[in-house]
């Protein structure tokens, strides 16, 4: 199988390739992009050969056009857009993060190609775009999250008129354990310490925000075709039941393993076969006791949030989105407190009215006009 790698030098797209590296036989890396790690992009050149890369500033390309003259490399967004449609036999993995990862699905998908998706913001903010354009190009979707996995595995041989509900796990994140008031004065570091995954920092601020449970729930309504009403998110902080579906019958299918993104992403690349796979094997009777309960929201209101912007759809999800990105960076970076985060999205959603006749380029325009919004008050 050949594939074009978006996002290769990231958290999903290095366990991507290491799943890769287990079967050198069966896979091909026909293109990697990265956003700025440049010295990791030529370590995995070196190891890959990859025949096109690309990446995001000019003059990164420049530097690799000399030190790689027999690789094709491209830059910006146009060079990502080339990445995903650069072998049109090639399955797409998409492990970009944030809304940068919208339009070359959008491109993969018209070219009639496969995509294995980790880019939440896909789904999130073009999930009414990427519907209607996956019907009519025969393109397939594959979730490379741990949560839509499970389902997507959970649903194998059923029909989707039997779900009943969707269930979808969440650890609680770095904070899980704090109260409201607690968190007034956490820090960068204290958030990025995740107590099951080794994720990207971006992920890992959504997790402690419980935003990324509010963009779960967005993608599997568009995933699953299941009404934002019959999915439900659970707090369950040991990670290993992933998410379940519960039928008509009331009986409950269920997926479990230890913490290891490897796992769904062999499944989608394997897929329909389950290869084997070299991972920690779970021991129930080691573990003893799992733990759910029910998701605060008055806690973790931007899972609530997130919930009613995915029901109004149109602008508002990009809306939603952009300002959580603004807004987590402006924390990373020590601009802002944790919880400013949640009352900068809050404002911008109030700021900027809604759309209900969206295209790709309006989506983009509005990520584009929030952004500058917030980033332009605090740099």
């Amino acid at each position: 199988m050949k594939i074009q790698l978006l996002g290769a030098t990231g958290s999903i797209g290095l366990q991507t390739l290491d799943v890769v590296r287990k079967d050198p036989s069966r896979f091909f890396v026909v293109t990697m992009t990265c956003y700025k790690n440049i010295d990791k992009l030529c370590e995995l050149i070196e190891e890959f050969h990859p025949k096109y890369i690309s990446v995001n500033e000019e003059k990164d390309a420049l530097k690799l056009i000399e030190k790689y003259p027999n690789i094709e490399v491209g830059f910006g967004t146009q060079g990502l857009m080339k990445a995903a449609v650069y072998d049109l036999e090639a399955m797409v993995v998409n492990a970009v993060v944030g809304s940068a990862g919208l339009a070359p699905t959008v491109e993969a998908i018209k070219h009639g190609l496969n995509v294995a998706l980790a880019n939440k913001e896909t789904l999130v903010i073009g999930g009414e775009i990427i519907k209607p354009l996956l019907l009519k190009h025969g393109a397939k979707l594959f979730p490379l999250d741990s949560e839509h996995s499970a389902i997507f595995q959970c649903l194998k041989g059923e029909e989707y008129k039997d779900v009943h509900k969707l269930i979808i796990t969440a650890s609680g994140g770095s904070f899980r354990d704090y109260s409201r008031a607690e968190l007034k004065n956490v820090g960068v570091k204290e958030a990025l310490n995740h107590p099951n995954w080794t994720m990207g920092s971006k992920i890992t601020i959504d997790s402690a925000t419980m935003m990324n449970k509010g963009f779960e729930i967005i993608e599997a309504h568009y995933l699953f075709d299941v009404p934002y009403e019959q999915i439900e998110p659970l707090l369950h902080k040991e990670s290993i039941v992933h998410s379940m579906v519960e039928f008509k019958d009331t009986s409950v299918i269920a997926h479990l393993g230890l913490p290891d993104m490897r796992i769904p992403i062999a499944y989608a690349l394997y897929y329909p076969i389950r290869a084997p796979f070299k991972g920690e094997s779970l021991n129930l009777a080691k573990i003893k006791t799992l733990h759910f309960e029910e998701v605060d929201f008055d806690r973790y209101p931007l899972v609530r949030l997130a919930i009613e912007v995915g029901m109004k759809k149109g602008l508002m999800p990009a809306t939603l989105n952009a300002a959580n990105e603004a807004a987590v960076s402006l924390f990373l970076e020590g601009k802002i407190g944790f919880l400013k985060i949640e009352e900068l999205i809050f404002e911008c959603l109030e700021h900027f009215p809604q759309e209900k006749d969206i295209t790709l380029d309006k989506i983009l325009n509005r990520d584009k006009m929030v952004k500058e919004y917030l980033f332009d008050r605090y740099n």
